[in-house]
């Protein structure tokens, strides 16, 4: 399990101030990037390598995300 003890949560700027569903990320530790739900800070944290994560925000600001349909 990853220590997340010194991590600095941020939510994004594009999160409205009405709550809801927001993600936070912690983006200051070493060799890690970490992801958690806003509404559960206690909960389930995902991490990804620095580079793959810069690959998704590149991907989502280009647009080129796609839904999925589900399963």
């Amino acid at each position: 399990m990853t220590d997340l003890t010194g991590a600095v949560w941020r939510k994004s700027t594009r999160s409205g101030g009405h709550g809801g569903d927001c993600v936070e990320v912690a983006d200051n530790l070493p060799g890690i990037v970490a992801v958690r739900d806003s509404k559960d800070p206690a909960g389930p944290t995902l991490t990804f390598a620095p580079a793959a994560w810069s690959a998704f925000t590149a991907a989502a600001a280009r647009g080129a995300l796609v839904q999925g349909t589900g399963a």
